[in-house]
């Protein structure tokens, strides 16, 4: 598989705009807006970090990064997600490419921490894990997790960028 991540080019939107309906069509457990929000964070100039995979041309996964505010005033965190790819090449490793990609970049620009919403069982492989401390109003504590590049963790209630709330 020839593929290739990079940043987000201004005319990847429409493409990403598509693979993430795609992805997240048959999703369990979804409001089916992501495509929606990444747009927004986009228009909003939210995305820390948005990079695709590419293979012969075509965008076949991507992954979104903005920033989250927590309550206790704590800096540098951010939240990852949405994380799409085509459906007919799940499975083959390019969500774990984009993932790491993704953490690697936050850890290089001096990121504290990262969370995210997902499967435990998925998102644990990569350092990722429920942490008591922190809250995200709405989500089952299980699937709310964290993973902090320093020693310290913050506490308190963790807010994403309002384009989370977008719904078309």
């Amino acid at each position: 598989m020839n593929l290739v991540v990079r940043q987000e080019l201004s005319s990847d939107a429409a493409a990403i705009h598509d693979l993430t309906r795609s992805a997240f069509l048959n999703a369990p457990h979804t409001a089916h807006t992501e495509q929606f929000i990444v747009d927004a964070l986009r228009m909003a100039g939210a995305l820390a970090i948005s990079l695709v995979a590419e293979q012969e041309g075509e965008v076949v996964g991507h992954v979104a990064v903005s920033p989250v505010s927590i309550s206790d005033s704590s800096e540098g965190w951010y939240g990852l997600g949405p994380i799409s790819v085509k459906p007919e090449l799940q499975r083959k490793g390019i969500g774990s490419l984009l993932m790491q990609s993704a953490l690697r970049l936050l850890q290089e620009q001096g990121a504290a921490g990262c969370v995210l919403v997902g499967d435990p069982a998925y998102y644990s492989r990569f350092g990722f894990k429920r942490e008591s401390s922190l809250i995200l109003s709405d989500v089952p504590p299980e699937y709310f997790q964290a993973l902090s590049f320093g020693p310290s963790l913050p506490s308190g209630v963790v807010t994403f960028h309002e384009a989370f709330g977008a719904r078309g």
